[in-house]
């Protein structure tokens, strides 16, 4: 019986941990939260799982919600790691990175993060 139980008790666990193996932000640069005094020339996003790129993406908005252009995404260091471009030029203020990635084993998650340029 305290055999049965102990399997059991293993069995729900290993399936617990499949069930909240989704791709989630791990690190972002520039950081969440944080104040940079270059404007940068690229986001680079960690996730703790490998992305699809053709369903990952981010939309960045500036101040005043202004959108701001970004270029093609690629994915780095296994791909967990989805580097995106940024073409336009920032300027002083606050922005937020909206971001969605489908995990390679087909979850989908999005959040949001944001960062200030203040030169």
């Amino acid at each position: 019986m305290k055999k049965l139980f102990f399997v059991a008790t293993a069995a729900s666990l290993v399936f617990a941990g499949h069930a909240f193996a989704h791709a989630q932000l791990k690190s972002a640069v520039p950081a969440a939260d944080s104040t940079v005094k270059q404007a940068p020339s690229e986001l680079d996003l960690t996730f703790t799982e490998g992305l699809n790129l053709k369903f990952s993406g981010v939309k960045v908005a500036g101040p005043q919600k202004a959108a701001v252009k970004t270029g093609q995404g690629m994915l780095m260091n296994g791909d967990s790691t989805l580097m995106v471009p940024i073409t336009d030029k920032l300027t002083a203020g606050k922005y937020t990175v909206e971001w969605h990635a489908l995990s390679a084993d087909g979850h989908k998650t999005s959040g949001t993060y944001s960062f200030t340029v203040a030169p």
